[in-house]
Order: structure tokens, then C-alpha cells, then sequence
């Protein structure tokens, strides 16, 4: 049976640039939280860190201390250095770090990691296009303890230094691996024992029908299109948040956000 495929999420601004998903020799981090819970998740990531002249607070006292113990250099420069080393307007707070890119392990593994773990929760992104959701979604996974996310390797947003700033430090603690073709990761993970569930505003069943203490793998899909009908017919079941105001749907960091706690929620209940 086919299913339209309108997501959760807002329309991509028309003037919104795609972000390029290749690896770079070096990842930009800034701002001092994303940068000091970088710092404390994966310091072997880290190049150097660089720190503008006027900070000399309490706080950056400790991030070079943490520096100094990973072995990790600190460098002191100028603040107008440090303007050209971030994003025009960012708010960088002084800091900024340069980090070996984001990793990414082999589909299989982690399907098989993820079965190690009761009740396991997956994330399969469908395209989203705007890093600042991808950042947002990355946070709220690691908070609600994913066992890992699937990301597309081409036509989506990658963790860029964008969606890193974001995630205020949760890429450093989430697991991450390209998902290919989705038909063909959606019946690798059926044939692991994942159940499929794909977020979808058209589908009949309500999010909280679905029994999230199965071993469940999230669709969503892009921000604007949702998750693609090929995509939907591939899933075990369709659910949709309700909707109440005049808004038709929830931008897709939030649906994700409301999707993966009511598993938290479902698991802490042991519901059956």
C-alpha cells in the first residue's frame, strides 16, 4: 500500500546553500561548550585549539588546562585572527578548534553494535538539507541514548562544522555510518531484527500506538518532502504526531525529538 510522503518539517529556504558532505582535512569546532565537550569525548580528534588574546576568564583557564593534559596546543591570537577563522557572524566565543572530521563505521557494525543493547533505538535520515536540523537531531539522539544514526553520503547535509557547532558536542558521543541505498539498509536492518517506522503527517497511526521497547529503527525525511515513497512503502509502519494548530507540521528536529522520547518514555515503562 503507498503512503504520500509529507514530512515533518519545514520548506527549505529557497536561499539556503547545500552543504558539501565530502571530508575535509580538517573540521572547525567554535564556541567554548561544543569545543570543550569535544575536547572531553575525543581529545585524540583534536589538531590545536586556538584562543583569542582578551579571554583569560575562569572558564578558559579550564579548557586549556583540559588542552594541556590531552597534549593538545594552544594557541593565542589576536581577536581579529580569530574573526577570519569562523563563519562570518558566528558566535564564537573566543575559541575555536581544528578537529580531524567526523567518523563513520561500516552499516553492518553498526546494526551489530547496536544489538548489544537492550531495546535498541536506530536513526535513519532521509535526506535532511539543513545542517542546523542535522546538528539539532544529533544532539537530541545522543540525549536520548540512540544506539547510532544512518546518514545518506550525497544530496544531504553532513556533519559539517555547522551541524558539529549545533550538536554542542553530541557528535563526539554518537555513531555514525553512511546508509547507501535505503532500501537495501532498511532490509538489511529487517533482516537483523529491526522493526521499521517511518514518521510520516499522511499516516493513519498516532506515534504512541507504536511499541518502542522492539528493537526500532526511526525514518524521517527531509525538511520539506519527507521521507521519499519508495522509502515509505519500505517500513513496518507509518506514524504521525498530531497536529492542533493551524502549522500543518513540526520542523524535523523537533519531530525527532518528540519521536525518540517517547521511546525513552515507553522504555522507562517497560511497555510491552
Amino acid at each position: 500500500m503507498r503512503h504520500k510522503s509529507r514530512g515533518f518539517g519545514e520548506r527549505k529556504h529557497p536561499k539556503q546553500q547545500k552543504q558539501n558532505t565530502a571530508a575535509s582535512d580538517s573540521l572547525r569546532i567554535y564556541g567554548y561548550l561544543p569545543v570543550l565537550e569535544a575536547l572531553k569525548a575525543k581529545p585524540e580528534k583534536f589538531r590545536k585549539i586556538v584562543v583569542s588574546q582578551w579571554r583569560n576568564d575562569a572558564r578558559i583557564a579550564e579548557l586549556e588546562e583540559s588542552a594541556r593534559r590531552s597534549g593538545v596546543p594552544v594557541n593565542r591570537v589576536p581577536s581579529d585572527e580569530l574573526v577570519r577563522l569562523v563563519e562570518e557572524g558566528a558566535n564564537h566565543q573566543g575559541v575555536c578548534a581544528f578537529v580531524k572530521p567526523a567518523e563513520f563505521i561500516e552499516k553492518s557494525e553498526l546494526i551489530r553494535k547496536a544489538l548489544d543493547s537492550v531495546s535498541p533505538t536506530l536513526l535513519v535520515l532521509d535526506g535532511i538539507e539543513d545542517p542546523r536540523n542535522l546538528g539539532a537531531i544529533v544532539r537530541t539522539a545522543e540525549c536520548a541514548g540512540v544506539a547510532g544514526i544512518f546518514l545518506p553520503d550525497k544530496r544531504a547535509a553532513g556533519i559539517t562544522e555547522v551541524a558539529v557547532k549545533t550538536a554542542a558536542g553530541a557528535a563526539d558521543h554518537v555513531t555514525f555510518a553512511h546508509s547507501g541505498n535505503i532500501s537495501a539498509l532498511l532490509a538489511e536492518l529487517k533482516e537483523a531484527g529491526f522493526w521499521i517506522v517511518g514518521a510520516s503527517g499522511d499516516a493513519s497511526a498516532g506515534y504512541t500506538d507504536w511499541d518502542f521497547s522492539l528493537p526500532t529503527a526511526i525514518v524521517l525525511g527531509s525538511e520539506g518532502k519527507g521521507i521519499k515513497r519508495l522509502t515509505a512503502e519500505n517500513c513496518d509502519q507509518l506514524v504521525k504526531i498530531p497536529m492542533y494548530g493551524k502549522i500543518e507540521s513540526l520542523n524535523v528536529s523537533v519531530a525527532a525529538g518528540v519521536l525518540l522520547f517517547e521511546a525513552v518514555r515507553q522504555k522507562a515503562l517497560g511497555k510491552s
